[in-house]
C-alpha cells in the first residue's frame, strides 16, 4: 500500500520531475535518503515511470485522437501491434474492449488513409475508424495533470519546488541533432537520470549537458511526464468525455476542465466533439459524483458522451504489463 509519503513524493514530481532527493524530501517531510529509497521502490513497482518526451513538432508531427473499432476476436492482435509502434500513444481499450482510442502521431497534412494504413496491420478485423486532429491542449505543463491521488502541498512547498524551474517554454523549437541521440535515449528511460550519467553516455562535458537540456526544455522541444498507474493508487474508473462547446466557449471550458484534479488531460480536437477530457475516478460512482457534480457546473457545455476504458495498454512513453509500468519494448 502507499501512503500519504508516497503521495507527496508523487505530488513533488508532478511540479518538478527533476527535483533533487533533497528538495522532495523536504517538501514530504522525510530524510534525502528515505525519499530517494520511497521514489525507487515506486518505479521498481511500476507505478511510476518519469520520462523525457520530445515534442511531436519538432518533427512535423501533429497528434490525432483516433478511435478503431474492431471486431472483438481480433481486437487483442491489433492493439498490441498498434501499442508496441513508437509513433503511437496512450493506448487503451474500451466499449466492452471491442474499441481501440489511442493517438498517433503523423504529419497535419498527411493523407487519412496514410496516417491509417501504415498503422493497421490487419484491416479486415476493423469495422470503423475515426481520426480527430488534436488541435490544442489546456492547462500548464506540470499544473494540469491528473491529480486526484491526494499527498497536497502548500502554497509555500509549491513555490519551493518550483522557484528554479524554467518558465514556460517560449520557443522556437529547437531542431534535434544525431548528437542529442543518447541523451533523449536516456531520459526516455528515465527522465531523472543525472546530468554526471548523461555526460557520460554523450561524451559531454556535465556543463555542456546542462546547456543543452535548458537549450530543450526552454524552448519547449523537450518535457517530462510523471506517467502513473491510477488503478495502484485507489482510482479504478478511466473515462473520457467527448464534449461539445461553442468556439466562443472553447477555451474557458477546456482550462476549466483541465483544473479538475479528476482529470489528467484535456484538449480541443477537430470532430462533431470538439473537447476531449481524461479522467480518473475512484469507482463508477465517484464518476457520478464528477459527471453531474463539477462537469455540469462548467457552463457553456452542450452535447457529451463517454467512453469507459476497460484496459490500459500504453501511457506517454510507458507500456503496461501485469499491472506495471514498463519501458517500451522494441517496435
Amino acid at each position: 500500500m502507499f501512503d500519504e509519503i508516497d503521495r507527496k513524493i508523487l505530488r513533488a514530481l508532478r511540479y518538478h520531475p527533476r527535483a533533487s532527493f533533497r528538495l522532495i524530501g523536504e517538501v514530504a517531510g522525510v530524510s534525502e535518503q528515505t525519499a530517494a529509497r520511497r521514489y525507487q521502490a515506486l518505479r521498481r513497482e511500476g507505478v511510476m515511470r518519469v520520462v523525457g518526451l520530445i515534442n511531436p513538432e519538432v518533427h512535423g508531427l501533429a497528434r490525432w485522437i483516433t478511435r478503431i473499432r474492431c471486431r472483438p476476436d481480433r481486437v487483442a492482435p491489433l492493439a498490441d501491434a498498434l501499442t508496441r509502434r513508437p509513433d503511437i500513444a496512450y493506448v487503451g481499450l474500451a466499449s466492452g474492449g471491442s474499441e481501440i482510442i489511442c493517438v498517433i502521431h503523423s504529419p497535419v497534412d498527411a493523407p487519412r488513409d496514410d496516417i491509417l494504413l501504415r498503422q493497421l496491420p490487419k484491416a479486415a478485423s476493423v469495422l470503423d475508424v475515426s481520426i480527430d486532429l488534436l488541435i490544442h491542449p489546456f492547462g500548464t505543463a506540470g499544473a494540469s495533470e491528473w491529480s486526484g491521488y491526494g499527498g497536497h502541498l502548500t502554497p509555500d512547498q509549491v513555490a519551493l519546488l518550483t522557484a528554479d524551474r524554467p518558465a514556460t517554454p517560449t520557443g522556437p523549437l529547437q531542431p534535434l541533432t544525431a548528437e542529442d541521440t543518447p541523451l533523449l535515449d536516456a531520459l526516455a528511460e528515465d527522465g531523472r537520470t543525472t546530468h554526471t550519467r548523461l555526460a557520460e553516455l554523450t561524451g559531454w562535458s556535465k556543463a555542456r549537458v546542462a546547456r543543452r537540456l535548458d537549450a530543450l526544455e526552454s524552448s519547449g522541444a523537450l518535457s517530462y511526464d510523471v506517467d502513473l498507474l491510477p488503478e495502484r493508487l485507489g482510482h479504478h474508473l478511466n473515462a473520457i468525455l467527448w464534449l461539445r462547446a461553442a468556439p466562443a466557449h472553447l477555451q474557458r471550458v477546456g482550462e476549466e476542465l483541465a483544473d479538475h484534479e479528476e482529470v489528467a488531460f484535456a484538449g480541443a480536437m477537430s470532430g462533431d466533439h470538439n473537447i476531449m477530457v481524461v479522467a480518473n475516478c475512484l469507482d463508477a460512482e465517484d464518476f457520478y459524483r464528477y459527471l453531474t457534480t463539477r462537469v455540469a457546473a462548467v457552463p457553456g457545455i452542450d452535447a457529451y458522451s463517454v467512453s469507459i476504458r476497460v484496459r490500459r495498454l500504453k501511457q506517454a512513453a510507458s507500456l503496461i504489463a501485469q499491472g506495471r509500468l514498463i519501458p517500451p519494448g522494441p517496435a
